[in-house]
């Protein structure tokens, strides 16, 4: 079987987000990056595709040379191969993103392409169901549990208030929600590895994109609480000053 993981280089999520000069973005230079965790959940599924049914899973994500670390950190996990859309200042919306992606993965074989339901930088949750298009397959999103038989699928998504069971031919895109699987830890041996693991770059163009950012801004501080005395008080406050009773 031949996999192909789509994944993304992003902010940790311990971060402490600043908006840059101009007001359309973060300002990265103090900011760690990692792989995205929803992406660890779909990199663990494609090797579990392969221990059980073999093949070959390979990694592709789209950004500057700092994101071939991610790249690695799949590697080690147990990836074969790695694709890196080099592009130093790409500043693509969901649509761009997700047309370049699907570009390189037309160029190659593949049965399933897995994704991580949404990236935790932008959590926009658009690019695997907009690479299922251009590339005319069946796509399946926020997918809790996944079973593969010859060229066919079945998929249990997540929906409002329960699950839902979907049945797909090969190829088709996956999103992987939290619950499908527990991602492993690359251990020592698997790290030494993905240093010899090959890693293709290709040179991507100016993103056309459908969409711009026009001005990012930080939340509205809290206003400091209150203590009170009594219930009487609370109600009184709640009524009056928060009216939400």
């Amino acid at each position: 079987m031949e996999i192909i993981v789509c994944v993304k280089h992003v902010p940790d999520t311990a971060s402490r987000i600043k908006i840059n000069s101009d007001g359309n973005g973060i300002d990265t230079s103090d900011i760690s990056f990692v792989l995205n965790p929803y992406d660890e959940i779909a990199v663990e599924e494609a090797l579990k595709l392969k221990e059980a049914q073999g093949g070959k899973v390979t990694v592709v994500t789209l950004g500057a040379d700092n994101s071939v670390s991610s790249l690695r950190t799949a590697l080690a996990m147990g990836a074969d191969s790695a694709i890196h859309l080099k592009s130093d200042n790409w500043t693509g919306d969901s649509y761009a993103t997700a047309k370049a992606l699907a570009d390189e993965i037309g160029k190659n074989s593949y049965d399933l392409v897995l994704f991580g339901k949404q990236a935790v930088d932008d959590d926009s949750s658009a690019v695997p169901q907009m690479v299922g298009e251009f590339l005319g397959v069946p796509s399946v999103s926020v997918v809790v549990g996944l079973e593969i038989d010859g060229s066919n699928g079945k998929a249990e998504r997540e929906v409002e208030g329960g699950k839902e069971i979907v049945e797909f031919s090969l190829p088709a895109v996956i999103s992987a929600q939290k619950g499908l699987n527990e991602p492993r830890y690359p251990n020592m041996r698997g790290i030494m590895q993905a240093k010899r693991k090959p890693v293709n770059t290709v040179e991507v163009g100016v993103a056309d994109s459908k969409s711009t950012v026009s001005q990012m801004e930080m939340p509205p501080a809290r206003s400091a609480g209150k203590i009170v005395a009594d219930v009487s008080e609370l109600i009184d406050c709640l009524k009056n000053e928060a009216k939400v009773i």
